[in-house]
C-alpha cells in the first residue's frame, strides 16, 4: 500500500524546527520507471521525480516549486482500473506549472474528476499573502475541495500515480 504522511507547522515554536515535513513512497510496482527528484529544466523552477511508463511520461506524484506550489498525488484503491481513463501524474504536474492558486485549481479538478481512476490529490500555495493555504480532492468522496487547517497532522492512503 502507498501513503503519505504531511506535518506542516505554518509557524514553528523553535528557530530549528520545520514548517513542512513530508514522506511519501511512490507505488508498489518498483518496474515502473521513473526519474529521481531534480529540477526539471535549467530555470530549476520546479522539483520532483517524473514518471517515464509509456503514455505517462512527465507526470509526478509529488512536486514542489520555488514559487511555493507544492502537490502530492496518491492513486485510490479500486477493484476495476480504466485503462482510457486520464494520467492522474499530469494533476500535479498541471498544479505545478500553472499560475492557479490551490483552490481554483483543484475545483477545475473536482469538474473533470470522473475522468480518472480513483485519487487523492493535495495542492499547497506556501508564502502567499494570505498566509499557507492547503487544499485536499479526492475524487471516491466529498464533491468539492476541502480546506485542511495547517498545524496539523495529515495522512491520505492509496496507491501513488
Amino acid at each position: 500500500m502507498c501513503i503519505l504522511f504531511l506535518k506542516f507547522d505554518p509557524r514553528p515554536v523553535s528557530k530549528n524546527a520545520y514548517r513542512l515535513i513530508l514522506a511519501a513512497n511512490r507505488d508498489e510496482f518498483y518496474h515502473r520507471p521513473s526519474k529521481s527528484a531534480e529540477f526539471w529544466d535549467s530555470s530549476n523552477e520546479i522539483l520532483s521525480g517524473l514518471d517515464m511508463e509509456e503514455g505517462k511520461e512527465g507526470g509526478t506524484w509529488l512536486g514542489i516549486s520555488k514559487k511555493g506550489k507544492m502537490a502530492a498525488l496518491t492513486n485510490y484503491m479500486q477493484p476495476k482500473i480504466d485503462k482510457d481513463a486520464k494520467g492522474r501524474g499530469a494533476l500535479v504536474t498541471n498544479f505545478l506549472t500553472s499560475d492557479v492558486d490551490s483552490y481554483s485549481y483543484l475545483k477545475k479538478v473536482a469538474l473533470e474528476g470522473h475522468l480518472y481512476n480513483g485519487f487523492n490529490l493535495i495542492a499547497a500555495d506556501l508564502n502567499t499573502t494570505k498566509g499557507d493555504v492547503i487544499y485536499y480532492y479526492g475524487n471516491k468522496g466529498d464533491p468539492e475541495p476541502v480546506f485542511l487547517n495547517p498545524g496539523g497532522l495529515y495522512q491520505k492512503t492509496g496507491c501513488m500515480a
